[in-house]
């Protein structure tokens, strides 16, 4: 019966795409058939595996960490699929399209968080974890505060993050595929439920492999290309885009002009990496933590590879799509003059991909543009679902006292909530500005899920008080300072003139949040405070060696 059913849903959805594209708004977009063609090739091949992993999929265990038997190697390439999102790919390439030289802050404070997880986070994380990061912070924390607020604080991340994906499938499948948006968000959350409902981590697991090797092969390709056509001179390159745009865009300054915005977006960039709980979570899918450190390892390698290779898109989008009639939006050119280029700077990674391979080649870097979305999403989908029936109801709301299997079905029924939930933000929010949402997202994660989970691992003093108090003062200071800054202040409320006056929060809310947990710690002086101090060495060992843990007779 479910695999009549699982079929038909493969079948169906392949239909309800074909058949939506034609009915789509063609008229405002020529219709993109090789893009069509290998997005279908993509759906079926992925919605095959999650077909395949659903038949391995039998436990709780199976569902959240794929067996924990995936090896280093794979896991990196599956975290580099989760990480390099479609922010990544056409975000930052547009940002460098627009600003030039100063795109590149946002590569390299995407970069710089890996260290942090991979000397001070993934070894203990896996030594003291089993499904989510609150197994962590509640190791000898009193659970029931200490999972409400690591589950609120990955709740509120990943749906934040959702919108933003959603928002950005919806505008480039109306770009790309000429389907209504509406359609386009429902299409990317049926696919994201399907994935994790049937499928589970090992389904996701292989649809961010895929969707990493593809994008990865894709991003080299068009490099090469545009670098050839300078015979392999970074200096011919930098030249022939100081000619087109001015000598302004090698310089800083463009993006962040004053130091306290600068250092705040990299403590939001470079901590909330650290705290993002479906990075956090691909650690439990090992088998000890030797391959946890090797996944950090491997991962790192990807993801610079990757954004160096944003840095020459950028820039090639710039000697090659600035100023082209053919990838032009005349009717804006027209009313506000200068070169703004079809579907705005960040279609500029997608109209190079046509400017160095044509039709074809755009419609593979478009699938797998696509595919990127629905890769991250379900790693979003799977650690929102997580948190709920293994945080909240698994050991919040039933003490610890539930089998797998009925917590593996609220996890499913929790997919299906999150799903239709993203969904309907994500048609909510397609005229906002949603820059603040991702902004809001990396804040929470650097200013609550960040400061617990570090302190929980290394500071012998922490206190259940002063975990939940400055967890939760960071968590309100970065929505808060949000809500009072340039973006939603003035951009979306239309004030005058911010409150706060700077774009990211993080600098202030994470400092916030560290002072709170160590000053509502220090000044705990109850029994169950020294207990918990107490439990620390045994921790403490058990994060370092391993001893005890999940896998740990695999060393």
């Amino acid at each position: 019966m479910f695999n009549r059913i699982f079929l038909f849903l493969i079948f169906g959805s392949i239909v309800a795409f074909a058949s939506g594209t034609i009915s789509g708004e063609i008229q405002k977009q020529p219709l993109n058939v090789p893009a069509i063609v290998m997005f279908v090739i993509f759906v079926g091949a992925t919605l095959g595996i999650t077909y395949w992993a659903a038949k391995r999929t039998k436990s709780a265990k199976d569902f959240y960490t794929a067996g924990g038997g995936i090896t280093g190697l794979q896991n990196g390439m599956a975290i580099a699929g989760d990480y390099m999102s479609a922010a990544s790919f056409l975000g930052i390439s547009g940002l460098v399209y627009l600003k030039g030289y100063d795109g590149l802050i946002y590569s390299i404070g995407f970069l710089v968080g890996w260290p942090i997880i991979l000397f001070i986070i993934a070894e203990p994380l896996r030594n003291l974890g089993k499904y989510t990061f609150a197994d962590v912070a509640s190791y000898r924390l009193r659970q029931k505060p200490i999972r409400i607020l690591a589950a609120f604080g990955s709740i509120a991340t990943v749906i934040l993050y959702l919108i933003a994906q959603m928002v950005g499938s919806g505008k480039l499948i109306q770009l790309l595929f000429g389907l209504q948006y509406e359609v386009a968000v429902i299409l990317v959350g049926v696919l994201m439920i399907l994935y994790v409902t049937f499928g589970g981590m090992l389904a996701t697991t292989w649809v961010q492999i895929i969707k990493a090797f593809l994008l990865l092969s894709g991003a080299t390709f068009m490099a090469i290309a545009v670098m050839a056509h300078y015979d392999f001179s970074f200096g011919a390159l930098f030249a022939h885009a100081t000619e087109l745009k001015g000598v302004e865009i090698m310089s800083p300054g463009g993006l962040v002009s004053d130091p306290v915005s600068a250092i705040s977006l990299a403590i939001a960039l470079m901590f909330g990496t650290a705290g993002l709980p479906h990075i956090l979570m691909r650690f439990f899918t090992v088998g000890n933590a030797k391959e946890a450190r090797k996944s950090v390892f491997y991962a790192t390698g990807f993801i610079g590879y990757f954004y160096i290779l944003t840095f020459i898109i950028g820039f090639g989008a710039i000697v090659m799509v600035f100023k082209n009639p053919q990838y032009l939006d005349l009717a804006k050119q027209a009313i506000s003059g200068g070169f703004p280029i079809l579907g705005g700077n960040n279609m500029a990674a997608i109209h190079l991909s046509h400017a160095v391979g044509g039709d074809f080649f755009l419609g593979f870097i478009s699938a797998v543009a696509f595919a990127t979305i629905l890769a991250v999403v379900s790693g979003l989908t799977l650690a929102g679902a997580s948190a709920i029936s293994h945080d909240l109801y698994a050991s919040v709301y039933k003490k610890g006292e539930v089998d797998g299997l009925k917590e593996m079905k609220v996890s499913k029924i929790a997919t299906v909530v999150l799903g239709i939930v993203a969904i309907i933000m994500g048609i909510a929010f397609e005229k906002q500005n949603i820059a603040f949402v991702v902004g809001l997202a990396f804040a929470i994660a650097a200013s609550a899920n960040f400061p617990v989970l570090l302190l929980s691992m290394y500071w012998k003093k922490l206190t259940t008080r002063g975990a939940v108090i400055g967890g939760t003062l960071g968590l309100a200071t970065a929505v808060m300072l949000v809500i009072l800054g340039p973006i939603v202040w003035v951009q979306i409320f239309g004030n005058a003139e911010a409150i706060f006056p700077y774009k990211y929060p993080a600098l202030f809310s994470v400092t916030v949040a560290f002072v709170g947990i160590w000053f509502f710690s220090v000044t705990d002086k109850s029994n169950a405070a020294k207990e918990e101090m107490e439990a620390f060495e045994a921790q403490y060992i058990r994060s370092q060696t391993g001893i005890g843990a999940e896998g740990a007779s695999e060393h």
